[in-house]
């Protein structure tokens, strides 16, 4: 590595599975290091989700790059074929997904809110630390989470996000502690979020969690 420059392989950055395995998250921003635009690549086989289906709000400019396989994306109403070498535009407010059309499809996206400051997502490090908690590597995520969670103390995304994690993969008693600060800060949201997240299910009968969550979910995961 030089100091003016890094280089790097699409196949050798981290791969993270995220929502189970339903693509496969590839950091390229946390991997360089990069402060001044948001960047990642997305790697599937064939038939699965290179893309997740989502909006980008507030003025978030994408631009995603087909590196190489083929993908379909869904573009508002839309589903364009985009072969290697493709470059995908998407303006704020569109729907915009994709599925890879074959094995080791690669897209890169590229992302920033014109005339403002970049700053990294704050919840990066949960969305990863669930990834290494699917991969057994527990206490690494803890640590992540632990961070995000210390960074941003008045924000209940994280204590909600700490309390999934807790329930699934450590200590209930701290999970519940983590959904009632959760609650204190944001009750409104996180009563919905709550009701619709399974991680609650193993806890949903206990009176804490039930005055928040309720006893029914609608299979959702996460904040």
């Amino acid at each position: 590595m030089s100091e003016g420059y890094e280089i790097a392989h699409v196949d050798d950055l981290e791969e993270l599975p995220i929502n189970d395995g339903e693509f496969v998250w590839r950091p390229v921003r946390r991997r360089f290091g990069i402060s001044a635009f948001g960047t990642n690549a997305y790697t599937a086989k064939a038939g699965q989700r290179v893309l997740e289906e989502h909006y980008e709000r507030d003025g978030h400019e994408e631009l995603y790059v087909v590196l190489r396989g083929r993908a379909t994306f869904t573009l508002g109403d839309d589903e364009v074929d985009a072969p290697a070498g493709t470059l995908v535009f998407t303006r704020p407010g569109t729907k915009r997904g994709a599925i890879a059309a074959e094995d080791g499809t690669a897209v890169l996206a590229v992302g920033a809110k014109p005339g403002v400051v970049f700053e990294p997502s704050p919840w990066e490090d949960i969305f990863a630390a669930f990834s290494y908690a699917g991969k057994g590597e527990i206490e690494k995520a803890r640590e992540l989470i632990t961070a995000a969670v210390a960074r941003r103390p008045d924000e209940w995304q994280g204590h909600f996000n700490a309390a999934c994690f807790e329930i699934l993969h450590g200590d209930q008693e701290t999970g519940i502690a983590h959904l009632q600060t959760a609650y204190e800060l944001d009750p409104e949201r996180v009563a919905e979020a709550a009701a619709k997240d399974s991680d609650f299910d193993p806890v949903r009968d206990v009176p804490r969690v039930s005055a928040i969550a309720g006893k029914t979910n609608a299979g959702g995961k996460g904040a």
